[in-house]
C-alpha cells in the first residue's frame, strides 16, 4: 500500500458478492470509505491498487473543495 496519500491508515475488506468480488476501502483518519467491484480473476495487488487510488482521488477531491 505504497501509493497510499495521507497520515492515516486504511482499513480494506473484501466480500465475494456473486461472481465479483467487493472491495473497500476506509480511511482510519478521516472516516471516508470508498469501494469497487472487481472480477474473480483480478489480483488482490489489482484491487488493492485500485481502490487505493480512488480512495486518493476522494480525499484529494475533498481537500480541494474545503
Amino acid at each position: 500500500m505504497d501509493q497510499r496519500q495521507g497520515d492515516g491508515e486504511v482499513i480494506l475488506e473484501f466480500h465475494r458478492v456473486g461472481n465479483a468480488i467487493k472491495v473497500s476501502a476506509i480511511d482510519t483518519k478521516t472516516y471516508v470509505e470508498v469501494s469497487i467491484v472487481a472480477p474473480l480473476d483480478s489480483t488482490e495487488k489489482h484491487m488493492t491498487d485500485t481502490v487505493l487510488q480512488k480512495l486518493n482521488y476522494v480525499l484529494a477531491k475533498r481537500k480541494r473543495d474545503e
